[in-house]
Order: structure tokens, then C-alpha cells, then sequence
């Protein structure tokens, strides 16, 4: 059987829609349901039968190593690709090309799916394609954008939310390194909007895209990462937070639909219901709230929606605002 070739993860982004989510970790090494979302990347990677990963990053990333090392536990070889300054969904996989080889998959750090590798890989072959992308059918074109396609399955274009016949990106990608390579090094660049357009406008080039009918939840907003923590917790059968050994819940707090991270401390009498505290946040006794998120103050600035609560910010779970915190 082919060896599958290697995957880029996409994890040095600011996670700007996840805020505040993202002033206390990269988007990457949120938990979900007990596990870094890196993790429940890199697992899947693993079932797949990938062995060599690159690790993009620039964001907090030692909340991503710390999670993932050299991946030798998840039976992985896994090696980073360090960017002092954001080099953009194009000038990432550039920077990260002497890690790689002359084939390698690209998958973003905030998704989460389950599809065939290998049948992505066939058909790429197949279609002697330089991009192959993972879409499936829109279920929500108003609120993300697009891939568009001829009935050949090339990729004519990209379109903003709202084209209701466009493909949904599944966040996965093969991709032939003479794609990246012609652009210089440690210099910002796009795929949409920049390289991929270019290569639609040639005829001698190829970016094809393969449906799946597979499962995908994206982690872009709180909401979202809400939303997916308590559905993987439900299949899974396993509880939405992994309290750690450092942090203590006074047992005459209660909390419902409630996500807790670590280093946490929730005193007495506390009545918490669907929120979200966050690494090293200590709620003082008697403390009820509905709806909100809790970054301690040491990584997060106030706002004009914010509250302080013991040694945390407070933020309002809304999604149409997430820019402004």
C-alpha cells in the first residue's frame, strides 16, 4: 500500500473569532471534551496512517508543543515550522517546504472531520490535479464562504457567504509542493485571493475538488466551540471537562452546561450555567453568571462588554461580537 504523504496543520493563526477565547491558548490547544483540539487533530491523522507531521506556528505556541511534543505518544513524528511574523494560508506552507517533500496534505488547526486521506490521494492522482480539496455539499453558505466548481469538479473560483451553490472547504487539502515553491520565503502570502486564483487563471494548471460525505464541526467562534465540545462529549459518552488535579470546584458550587479548563478554582456557593472559564481563573464564592466566558486577567484586556469577576474577565457568549473584544 502507498505510503501517504505528509500533512502540514495550519496552527499559527491569532484565532482573532475565537476571542476571547484565544488570548489564553492557540485556537488549536482548546480542549475539547478532554482533549486538546491538536490532539483530536493529530489522532485522526495517526488512524489515517500518516507518520510525519509539520506543525505551523506563531499564536501562544507553547500551548500547542506543550500538548503535542514530538508526538511520539500519539505514534507520530512531528516537527514545527516556527514564524516569527504571520506568513499567511500561502506563505505558511511555503516557509514549511524543506520540512515536507514534494507532496504533502494541508489541514486546518480548527477543524475537525473524518474523511478518507487515501481517497483524497486517489483522486488526486487520478485527476493529475496540483490541488486537491476536500468539500462537501453547503449547509450553511450564509455563514461561510465557498468553493465554486464546473461539472468537471475544477475549481473556478472562491466566493464569500451567501453563493448558494457553492462547495463547503472541509479545511483539508493535497497539495504538490511546486505549488508553494515559486514564492519567496518569510514573505506573507494567500491561497484565496492570491496563488489559488492564480493558478485558475492558467490552463496548464489543475485545482480539483472531491466531495465527501463525512461529519465536520469547525471551531471559528465561541459559540461554535461550544456547541462542539458538548456534541463530541455526547458521542463520546465522556464528560465535556477533564477537571486536572489543579483545580478544585468547591463542592457546593453548581455548574450546568459549564466547560472548565485547568488551573481553575470555583469557590463556594458559585452557580454557573453555560459558561466557559478558562486557564488559571479563580471565581470567588457566590459567584452567578449565565452565558458568560472567564479569561483570567493576565491574558486578557477589558472591554466595554466585559465585567471583572474575581481574578478574571468576564465576556457575553455572542458570536456577532467576538471582533471586539
Amino acid at each position: 500500500m502507498t505510503t501517504l504523504p505528509p500533512a502540514l496543520v495550519l496552527a499559527a493563526g491569532l484565532g482573532t473569532r475565537l476571542r476571547p477565547l484565544t488570548h489564553t491558548r492557540a485556537k488549536p490547544a482548546v480542549p475539547i471534551a478532554g482533549k486538546a483540539l491538536i490532539v483530536r487533530i493529530l489522532e485522526w491523522l495517526a488512524r489515517q496512517k500518516i507518520t510525519n507531521v509539520v506543525i505551523n506556528l506563531h499564536h501562544a505556541p507553547e500551548t500547542i508543543t506543550t500538548e503535542v511534543g514530538t508526538g511520539e505518544r500519539l505514534g507520530l513524528h512531528v516537527r514545527y515550522s516556527w514564524e516569527p511574523i504571520l506568513l499567511g494560508s500561502a506563505g505558511g506552507p511555503r516557509h514549511a517546504l524543506t520540512l515536507l517533500g514534494p507532496r504533502f496534505f494541508i489541514v486546518n488547526g480548527d477543524t475537525l472531520t473524518d474523511l478518507s486521506l487515501r481517497e483524497l490521494l486517489v483522486q488526486h492522482e487520478t485527476n493529475n490535479a496540483d490541488v486537491s480539496l476536500a468539500v462537501a455539499n453547503h449547509e450553511e453558505p450564509r455563514k461561510y464562504g465557498g468553493v465554486r466548481v464546473d461539472g468537471n469538479s475544477h475549481v473556478i473560483g472562491f466566493s464569500p457567504p451567501g453563493d448558494m451553490s457553492a462547495l463547503h472547504f472541509l479545511g483539508v487539502q493535497l497539495t504538490e509542493a511546486s505549488v508553494f515553491s515559486g514564492l519567496p520565503d518569510r514573505e506573507p502570502a494567500s491561497t484565496i485571493g492570491g496563488i489559488y486564483d492564480q493558478l485558475i487563471d492558467r490552463k496548464h494548471s489543475s485545482i480539483r475538488a472531491h466531495r465527501f460525505k463525512a461529519p465536520f464541526l469547525e471551531m471559528s467562534t465561541p459559540e461554535d466551540y461550544i456547541a462542539a465540545s458538548f456534541s463530541i462529549a455526547l458521542h463520546e459518552q465522556v464528560p465535556v471537562s477533564a477537571v486536572s488535579e489543579c483545580t478544585q470546584i468547591h463542592p457546593t458550587a453548581i455548574l450546568e452546561r459549564t466547560i472548565v479548563w485547568d488551573r481553575v478554582q470555583i469557590g463556594a456557593n458559585c452557580r454557573l450555567h453555560e459558561c466557559v472559564v478558562t486557564d488559571d481563573v479563580v471565581l470567588p464564592a457566590g459567584t452567578a453568571s449565565r452565558g458568560r466566558l472567564f479569561v483570567s486577567s493576565c491574558h486578557s484586556l477589558t472591554s466595554h462588554e466585559s465585567q471583572r469577576v474575581g481574578n478574571a474577565v468576564s465576556f457575553p457568549i455572542n458570536t456577532g461580537n467576538n471582533t471586539r473584544f
